[in-house]
């Protein structure tokens, strides 16, 4: 592997009355890398984003981000260089969705002239294909064309590495797999904490598996979603079926009739 830009080492976390939610878990990402991170519900796994994003500090470990620790950088330091779309990220319903995607160059303001800030913002809605309803409010919008937003907003920050918790939440089969492939598709390396394994391999290219807050595989999508670890961690099956028409395999969940 590539040395990391991102790295977390010994990372634990706990609540408030002690409950541990990670336990010593560390991961390295490289330039580039787009990294899934799955468990079942109740595993660390948006703890362990919200840590690696900066969000969060942890309880003992560190985060280090292009060789610095991220606790020690300043908030907009930090906004330059990553981005989150969160789960809960709810902007005010009235807002057009151009002003929307503009709050993406606070942490630039001053760095730049404001002609250059349009030019970024009207880029980031053409990637990810919203400009037709730029005018439109935020509140008006399906969970397909709010999260293309959200995404955009993240773009206009022009960050170095992209979070996204759970971004295919409430969305259709299909606008999961078209989100997906435009994320992919980004000059970024990209976090995403993804809770449907069926779109893990098409998007990622490792793979980190949390369970009961501990990090139990990681590495390439083949190599981490190995059959006896998705049924230990899952409770499901994992069959590769070689696809009927196309020169690939489909990914094919099934409830062993023994669990």
């Amino acid at each position: 592997m590539t040395h990391p830009i991102l790295a977390g080492r010994g990372l634990c976390f706990a609540t408030a009355s002690g409950k541990r939610i990670l336990d010593t878990v560390s991961v390295d990402i490289a330039d580039g890398e787009r990294l899934a991170i799955v468990g079942p519900n109740g595993a660390g796994k948006s703890t362990l984003l919200r840590l690696l994003a900066g969000m969060t500090a942890p309880a003992s470990g560190s985060v280090s981000l292009f060789g610095r620790d991220m606790c020690a950088m300043r908030p907009v330091e930090r906004a330059r260089l990553v981005a989150v779309v969160g789960q809960v990220d709810q902007p005010d319903h009235r807002i057009s969705v151009r002003d929307y995607v503009g709050l993406g160059r606070i942490p630039h303001h001053g760095r730049r002239d404001r002609p250059d800030d349009r030019a970024i913002v009207e880029a980031a809605m053409e990637r990810t294909t919203i400009q037709s309803f730029a005018r439109r409010e935020m509140g008006s919008l399906s969970g397909g064309e709010r999260q293309r937003a959200q995404i955009a907003r993240a773009l206009a920050q022009e960050p170095r590495i992209l979070f996204l918790d759970e971004p295919t939440n409430h969305l259709d089969p299909r606008a999961r797999a078209e989100l997906m492939r435009l994320v992919a598709e980004l000059d970024l390396t990209v976090v995403a904490v993804l809770h449907d394994l069926h779109i893990v391999p098409e998007f990622a290219t490792a793979v980190a598996i949390l369970d009961k807050g501990r990090l139990v595989a990681s590495g390439p999508a083949d190599v981490a979603l190995a059959r006896d670890t998705v049924r230990t961690v899952f409770g499901i099956d994992l069959l590769r079926i070689p696809h009927p028409v196309e020169n690939r395999h489909l990914m094919v969940f099934d409830i062993p009739s023994n669990l």
